[in-house]
């Protein structure tokens, strides 16, 4: 049977300059995601098109959705496999094209995550359940685009 599961939040526009959207260069794009007990996160749009900067955006929110789902699944199946994992760190990189009619689309992104393990007798389950995880990952299920990764795999060392 499948299970299903229902997320909510509320997304704040917070860039009303005082006179709302009447011209495009004239109103803020900050906005305030925020959901039931948790933090606040201040986000606006690239700045290619009109964001500001110091905030996320809808782009490096998508680029965080797979990697932390990709990581989240890796680690599961790593403590079921006997991997382990001391550090993980991910570096993804996701390319996106503007189309001539204003839209556009993530053509891919490709995860890059770090990890280290304790033993080189790990090394080889380890890149293995990349895949795995990939196979699972709820995100990376839902793209229309290709999600690459190419792991680095680090024997800590004592």
């Amino acid at each position: 049977m499948n299970k299903q599961h229902t997320y909510t939040l509320t997304n704040t526009w917070t860039g009303n300059r005082g006179t709302g959207t009447n011209d495009y260069r004239e109103y803020d794009r900050s906005h305030t995601i925020s959901a039931d007990n948790k933090v606040s996160i201040e986000a606006s749009s690239d700045p290619v098109f009109r964001g500001d900067s110091t905030k996320f955006n809808p782009e490096e929110f998508l680029l965080a959705a797979l990697s932390s789902c990709h990581m989240l699944w890796y680690l599961h199946l790593c403590a079921d496999n006997g991997v382990v994992v001391v550090h993980y760190i991910d570096n993804p990189i996701g390319t996106m094209v503007e189309m001539p009619h204003g839209g556009g689309h993530f053509t891919n992104v490709q995860l890059r995550p770090t990890v280290t393990v304790t033993d080189k007798t790990m090394v080889e389950k380890a890149e293995h359940l990349h895949e795995k995880a990939h196979e699972k990952c709820f995100i990376a299920n839902s793209m229309n685009f290709t999600v690459e990764h190419q792991p680095t795999i680090i024997i800590e060392s004592v």
